[in-house]
């Protein structure tokens, strides 16, 4: 859409014709007694008819000049389509266990079997894409917590680094307290206490590593007021093979720590949640999505690209036009009266 945003200087396109009528007239001298021959170039322009004037080119350069500069002094701009724009979003911080229990294939993804990272890689990539508006932060654990993304407004490349990972990447055991340390102190060293801080943390066991114990971990976090989320991820029962070559049911999320998990969570002011398979998984983050709500957008705000460069520089060049022009006019008559003085001397 265009618009003008000082439109009341289209007042002043009359301008040139009001001081023309409010200034006197100039008195002819073709009557005069005595003859300049510098002048004599101007009597054709003198002798010619006022529609012979009006036809000049010179004079619609000038009125097309001030027409564009009139029209630059308004001030076109062009007003694009309106953006949302959202309010200032969430910190969160998304902390995924790597340890190698992780391998455990008691997951299903459509009709195949998958190990529990390949079924979290999916269900938090989703997760992480809805999130517009939040800056989104990656912490993968094993023996050691690693900062894998710092808090961002880049969904792409979290969800890139996340889709990398791998089961041992970050050791074979895991370190709970470590990485909920690790997600205070990146918070506390950004400068970002006060706001609306989250982190969620998905584990599949209890902490068997690390120098921070999780509960003094969750202390921690409750003091910069950083609410906590945990998943214990895992199956409660499965069907696997015996040594006598028989089957036997086994539950393979026999030494995830619920307990310490659901402390966590209370302490920060964050909740426990527990998947079994896939669609537990997906309820989970589609229901930290309602907790948690993406904050909603501005209505109304528009770019605008001002344009009045463009009259402004085409009055300029016709401004150097109409100069060039006149210097060409003046050489003329210098020339005829050059002329004119030789054969009055010859």
């Amino acid at each position: 859409m265009w618009s003008l945003a000082w439109p009341w200087m289209l007042l002043a396109l009359p301008l040139p014709l009001i001081v023309r009528a409010l200034l006197p007239a100039v008195v002819g001298t073709q009557d005069a007694g005595l003859r300049v021959p510098s002048f004599a170039g101007f009597e054709i322009l003198a002798d010619r008819s006022e529609v012979e004037q009006l036809l000049n080119w010179r004079f619609w350069i000038a009125v097309v000049a001030w027409l564009l500069l009139v029209l630059a002094a308004a001030r076109p701009e062009r007003i694009g389509d309106e953006l949302d724009v959202p309010v200032s979003g969430r910190n969160l911080m998304l902390a995924v266990d790597l340890s190698g229990s992780m391998d455990a294939k008691d997951f299903e993804l459509g009709s195949r079997r998958v190990d529990r990272l390949t079924a979290t890689k999916a269900v938090a990539g989703d997760f992480i894409t809805r999130r517009e508006g939040d800056r989104i932060g990656l912490i993968l654990f094993g023996e050691r917590a690693y900062l894998q993304v710092p808090l961002t407004l880049d969904r792409d490349t979290v969800n890139t680094l996340l889709m990398e990972a791998f089961i041992g990447l970050a050791g074979e055991k895991t370190a709970i307290g470590d990485a909920i340390t690790l997600a205070v102190k990146r918070i506390h060293d950004q400068g970002e206490e006060g706001g609306e801080q989250v982190l969620i943390l998905l584990t599949d066991g209890a902490n068997t590593a690390g120098e921070i114990d999780p509960m003094k971990a969750a202390e921690l976090a409750q003091q910069i007021g950083l609410k906590v989320y945990t998943i214990g991820i895992g199956a409660e029962q499965m069907v696997v093979s015996s040594i006598t070559g028989g089957m036997r049911r086994v539950n393979p999320s026999a030494d995830l720590d619920e307990e310490t998990l659901t402390q966590i969570a209370e302490l920060t002011g964050g909740r426990y949640f527990r998947a079994k398979d896939t669609a537990a998984l997906q309820d989970i983050y589609r229901l930290l999505d309602e907790m948690e709500p993406v904050a909603e957008p501005e209505a109304g705000f528009r770019p605008v690209k001002s344009l009045y460069y463009w009259p402004l520089g085409g009055a300029f060049v016709l401004a150097l036009l109409l100069g060039a022009m006149n210097l060409l006019a003046g050489l003329r008559v210098a020339r005829a009266e050059k002329a004119r003085v030789k054969l009055r001397a010859g």
